[in-house]
């Protein structure tokens, strides 16, 4: 799991160790080393809780915007387990230094583009749409050799314009690059799709006072993950981009509450 020290990845790792899976939590914040903009949350406390809900815990510190470090980090897993089944890409590091109102470029959420910098753009693609291709790259020789496996790529939907330029086009890249491993992996039995929850209540959210605004936790997508993982249809789905509340009422799971929220706007 891919960028899931906290958010919608360590739900995804947590909803997974619920289906007694062996879970590789990953992420840049680490026990050992530095975490992103310096947060309390780190691999070591998501793996811990895999391991409460069922699952084999497992961390491997990775900075996921790095070709070379997500190889290794892949050859690792190969070597010490022998297969991948499922590979999730969480990471998102567009929000890093957003203090609830500014970016750091001083730009607020929803700035017209003429209004704002270009420098920042190339840091978006490479907070979420680079390292869901270096994941899915260097996953993807392993499960088309085996005939089998399921690429999920955490997103937000985008067939509405999603209120800032910078947010919408990298959002829209990532559901793009689910489009089109779906096409190239789907010959060789392996699925690759987008996942999109709505507005999670995660750390940051929660740190920013925007909880209130959440309508679901991150357990809720990845309950949806797990759905999807033990789908034997799930072929059909590829290179979709899936959003958590059908799936919900597609395959019967609920939130951490019981409830089954629906699509919700979304925020920063």
């Amino acid at each position: 799991m891919a960028g899931a020290s906290r958010g919608v990845g360590r739900g995804l790792a947590r909803a997974l160790g619920e289906a007694a899976a062996a879970v590789i939590v990953t992420a840049r914040s680490s026990e050992t080393g530095p975490r992103t903009e310096m947060r309390p949350e780190s691999i070591e406390d998501t793996a811990r809780l895999v391991d409460a809900a069922g699952g084999h815990g497992h961390h491997y510190l990775c900075d996921h915007r790095s070709e070379r470090a997500t190889d290794s980090m892949v050859h690792w897993v190969l070597r010490r387990f022998g297969r991948i089944d499922v590979a999730a890409c969480s990471v998102w590091s567009g929000n890093e230094g957003y203090d609830g109102e500014r970016y750091p470029d001083g730009a607020g959420w929803g700035t017209p583009f003429w209004r704002r910098s270009a420098e920042p753009y190339l840091g978006f693609l490479q907070a979420g749409p680079l390292p869901a291709l270096l994941l899915a790259r260097a996953v993807a020789p392993s499960m088309v050799a085996a005939r089998t496996g399921l690429i999920a790529l955490v997103s937000f939907g985008t067939e509405d314009y999603l209120g800032d330029v910078f947010y919408d086009s990298a959002k829209a890249a990532t559901n793009r690059l689910a489009l089109a491993f779906g096409q190239d992996l789907a010959p060789y039995g392996v699925t690759a799709l987008g996942l999109s929850p709505g507005f999670v209540a995660t750390e940051r959210a929660q740190d920013l006072g925007q909880d209130e605004r959440a309508t679901e936790g991150p357990l809720y997508a990845g309950r949806a993950l797990a759905a999807l993982a033990a789908d034997p249809d799930i072929a059909a789905r590829a290179g979709a981009v899936l959003h958590a509340g059908d799936l919900a009422r597609i395959y019967g799971f609920t939130d951490a509450d019981g409830t089954q929220p629906e699509r919700f706007r979304v925020g920063p």
